[in-house]
């Protein structure tokens, strides 16, 4: 059984994660890909909203109906260590530019290249503005994913969102009224 590792905050969960999911499980004949994500991600251990369980939920019903996607917790933080034990791992090129970087490894070059040694075949998603391999280069439809951030979903372009988050900020208030998503007190209730 072959299996990927797609790390992030998913925060909210757009189509285009979905869309990256799957071309990942159709370049590498993947029987399964695990969305993971970190209680406390690394370079965001800051985010407190929507809570963290919400997002879970909000996640899991994201995926729920592609029997290949799953979603996974972890305390891990570096992309090394989340791999650890699959197949390939999916990024993002600005991730794949950043786990080069020796300052995610306190500065140890030699660190650095340990945990670089340690990951499985990488399937990284390009963007205009970075450089990506040709033998690492997740080719994604750009239809399913130009224009599409967590960035512009949570600033109110809800239709970048998965159906499962839409709903959810659209019932609560979560990535666009903090205020409202503050008062409904959902605690990962998802409909």
């Amino acid at each position: 059984m072959l299996r990927g590792v797609y790390p992030g905050s998913f925060n909210p969960p757009t189509t285009a994660h979905l869309a990256i999911a799957e071309a990942a499980r159709n370049r590498h004949d993947l029987d399964r890909v695990v969305l993971s994500v970190s209680r406390s991600a690394l370079a965001k251990q800051h985010v407190d909203h929507p809570r963290f369980d919400d997002r879970i939920a909000v996640l899991e019903a994201s995926v729920a109906e592609h029997d290949w996607l799953s979603v996974r917790v972890t305390e891990l933080q570096l992309l090394a260590d989340i791999a650890e034990g699959f197949d390939v791992l999916v990024v993002g090129a600005d991730k794949w530019w950043q786990i080069q970087d020796p300052a995610w490894y306190g500065g140890d070059e030699a660190a650095r290249d340990a945990a670089m040694g340690r990951l499985p075949t990488l399937a990284v998603v390009p963007r205009e503005d970075l450089e990506v391999p040709v033998e690492v280069r997740l080719d994604v439809p750009a239809d399913r994913i130009d224009g599409v951030s967590s960035t512009r979903a949570r600033a109110g372009e809800l239709e970048l969102m998965t159906e499962a988050a839409r709903a959810f900020a659209r019932r609560t208030g979560a990535w666009i009224d903090r205020q409202r998503y503050e008062a409904s007190g959902s605690g990962g209730a998802i409909d």
